[in-house]
């Protein structure tokens, strides 16, 4: 099993990375895990937050690919590692 920068994947990686990395989401994040009973719920709230960012690509190429690489991510692990910093 490949691993990237201590993550599951690149796709985990990459969204954890981008969620620590701007002052606003970072705080956002913060605060929805303060509000979140566990970490199965976390996760589900961390997915929606992203896919509500996704841009629409209506019917394309780069719509699957978008899809099949935010099918990747493991969200119950960016969801622990947030709440193990709280």
């Amino acid at each position: 099993m490949k691993t990237y920068n201590g993550w599951t994947n690149y796709e985990t990686w990459n969204v954890a990375l981008w969620l620590d990395n701007d002052e606003g989401t970072y705080n956002y994040v913060r605060e929805m895990a303060g509000e979140s009973a566990n970490e199965y719920d976390l996760a589900v709230q961390l997915q929606a937050f992203v896919e509500e960012m996704a841009p629409e690509l209506d019917a394309s190429m780069f719509a699957d690919l978008l899809g099949a690489a935010l099918s990747n991510v493991e969200w119950s692990e960016i969801a622990r590692n947030i709440l193990s910093e709280s």
